[in-house]
């Protein structure tokens, strides 16, 4: 049975999957060798590479995982397109409730590499689970950690550093202890407080240390935290402390880096580092309480 005339069965209620025919495809163990029915590929495609192309779906270019979908002519779309397309986008005809359950059955017999394995994944995946690995996989790029605007670029590690400093020009400083000063003229403006960003490279790794104003209610806050650049269970070998004082006063925050996979908005909402009201902060200020001066101060050591 030629790949290209893959027959799909429309869905209908109280039908078998498992009754149906299996479509049985052999794939070579090695490229350029593969036999069907006794005869050699007529190209230097491998079966196996021209399935993956039949389960890319030809709206988002993403792999198809089951429930499969088709039109009338036999085109298919995955589920997610199909949710919010009505018409086929290959010959037009509109979509009903048919599934391609002959593709679903190969896509079930598949085993396929990460897609990160360029990155370093070396891992290999039954087709059904791959996407499960993958939305979890330890070599996935990460996110930029800049939050002063929205930003869209990932990668590795050492290439999200390049880009701090080159298109975010953010500040970069070496070593294990910091002391910051934050001042801003009106700290009454929390709402339009500029978010503030710093690169630390210490124990052959990168933090970032953020320094931000908002509200929580009604309530204006200040507050610092650091991230770790990299993943959590790395994150979890280090600690750090901020420490932020004035007229014979401090508060002092202890804890562990979060990782950069956690998004800066679900660090700074579960409120993960030090919290300074704007009254305290203020009064840390010293002053007549009209400008905010705060010095913070911290350091960043290894877990034994």
């Amino acid at each position: 049975m030629d790949i290209d005339s893959l027959e799909c069965i429309p869905s209908c209620d109280g039908l078998d999957v498992e009754g149906t025919s299996h479509l049985h495809i052999p794939f070579p163990k090695a490229h350029g060798t593969a036999v069907a029915n006794g005869t050699m590929p007529q190209s230097g495609i491998s079966p196996a590479t021209s399935i993956r192309e039949l389960l890319e779906c030809p709206i988002c270019t993403n792999f198809m995982y089951p429930p499969i979908h088709q039109c009338r002519n036999g085109h298919t779309l995955c589920s997610n397109c199909k949710t919010v397309h009505d018409w086929c986008p290959t010959c037009r005809l509109e979509l009903g409730d048919i599934r391609c359950l002959a593709l679903e059955k190969v896509a079930e017999s598949l085993e396929l590499p990460c897609k990160y394995s360029t990155l370093g994944c070396p891992e290999v995946f039954p087709y059904n689970t791959k996407h499960k690995h993958e939305s979890q996989c330890l070599f996935r790029p990460y996110n930029c950690p800049y939050a002063g605007s929205e930003c869209f670029v990932n990668g590795a590690i050492p290439f999200l550093v390049s880009h701090l400093r080159d298109d975010h020009k953010v500040d970069m400083h070496a070593g294990c202890t910091f002391n910051h000063r934050y001042v801003k003229s009106k700290p009454h403006e929390v709402e339009n407080a500029t978010w503030m960003l710093t690169v630390f490279h210490c124990f052959g790794q990168y933090f970032c240390l953020h320094f931000e104003a908002f509200q929580i209610g009604t309530a204006p806050v200040y507050m610092a935290f650091l991230r770790f650049m990299g993943d959590e269970n790395d994150a979890r070998k280090f600690s750090y402390s901020l420490e932020v004082g004035g007229t014979g006063r401090k508060l002092i925050w202890e804890g562990y880096p979060r990782s950069i996979r956690d998004s800066h908005s679900k660090v700074r909402d579960s409120l993960d580092g030090l919290i300074i009201h704007r009254s305290m902060a203020l009064f840390f200020s010293g002053g007549d309480r009209k400008e905010l001066k705060l010095r913070v101060t911290g350091r960043i050591w290894k877990e034994q």
